[in-house]
């Protein structure tokens, strides 16, 4: 028999290519929850392909493909999180804040990030299993994430949003299945500490009623509208500054006063971890054009906002989510 050419060499690494690359979408979901940065999610799934790659030859087809590259991507994530800090929201690294405190920006390494939708949930995935993701990347449930322990993060991600069994974790992390339900006991009581009962996607109508609403007075400027949308406790941040604030009146108080170049702004629709989002361009660009300011994402409660996280790092997100670089007048 020949050996085989150069041609069936490349079909051959071409195929297995495509067949690593039909799992980048759903590898990078799982990273982001592991990491809480998009950029960093991105960077794991890359080395998790070359890992993969190299050892294609040693793939047992007893387990599954996606398996097996979800195992080499918990090895990268558990690699990279070592001796690294964790990621936060502005809420949990200080107290409430007011409209007349001044702002002091942080590293963008101490932030949860936003993660486009499209980057973390894979399109093939059944109605009820896109619910189960869509919910993991939610912005409070990656920050509540990141106060356990590497390991304990990997066993909960594994069982409670891919389904593994205790005895594949164990395999994976090598450990004892009885480790692997110790790990899990202690992580979902360090989750239950943490408010994350908010609504299942999809949008109610009432929901979407509320989004058209909230671009509509956002738009108009007009704040009374605005917080009329809000619950009563609504918070609103702006990472990379550490300043956050809860209620109707300081969060009128900032779009009236600090927040008032944002008169004037257009919102373009688009949607972040699991939830609706905007890109906000504020006024002022060459031309009477309209300019990046924020990547602004929704999180609802019921029929209300429950928070308005405005992510100001543009250079970095707007092109990631596919947004323009300015707006036409």
């Amino acid at each position: 028999m020949s050996a085989p050419s150069q041609l069936d060499r490349a079909e051959g690494e071409e195929a297995v290519a495509h067949r690593l690359e039909e799992h980048r979408v759903a590898l990078t979901g799982h990273c982001y929850r592991m990491l809480g940065s998009a950029a960093e999610a991105d960077d794991a799934v890359q080395e998790t392909m070359v890992r993969a790659w190299r050892s294609m030859d040693r793939f047992e087809e007893r387990a599954s493909l996606r398996t097996w590259l979800y195992r080499i991507a918990t090895r990268v994530c558990l690699d990279a999180l070592t001796d690294r800090s964790r990621r936060a929201r502005p809420m949990e690294l200080g107290p409430v804040g007011s409209v007349d405190d001044s702002l002091t920006m942080l590293p963008d390494s101490r932030w949860i990030e936003p993660i486009p939708d499209t980057h973390a949930l894979p399109a093939d995935a059944d109605p009820s299993e896109l619910v189960v993701l869509r919910q993991s990347i939610r912005l409070a449930f990656v920050a509540a994430l990141q106060h356990l322990p590497p390991r304990q993060r990997a066993a909960l991600l594994l069982t409670e949003v891919l389904g593994w069994s205790a005895a594949e974790v164990a395999d994976s992390l090598d450990t004892s299945v009885a480790a692997v339900n110790s790990a899990l006991q202690r992580a979902r009581a360090t989750l239950a500490t943490h408010d994350l009962d908010h609504p299942r996607a999809p949008l109610s109508d009432a929901q979407s009623t509320l989004l058209n609403r909230y671009v509509d007075a956002f738009e108009r400027y007009d704040l009374d509208a605005l917080t009329h949308l809000l619950h009563q406790d609504a918070t609103l941040s702006m990472p990379p500054y550490s300043l956050w604030l809860r209620g109707h009146e300081p969060i009128r108080a900032w779009l009236r006063g600090p927040g008032s170049p944002c008169r004037g702004s257009r919102l373009v629709p688009t949607s972040a971890c699991g939830s609706p989002a905007f890109g906000q361009y504020r006024p002022g660009g060459p031309g009477g054009s309209h300019r990046p300011w924020a990547l602004i994402v929704l999180e609802l409660s019921g029929d209300r906002i429950a928070a308005m996280n405005s992510f100001l790092d543009t250079e970095t997100l707007f092109p990631r989510f596919g947004l323009p670089a300015e707006l036409a007048p």
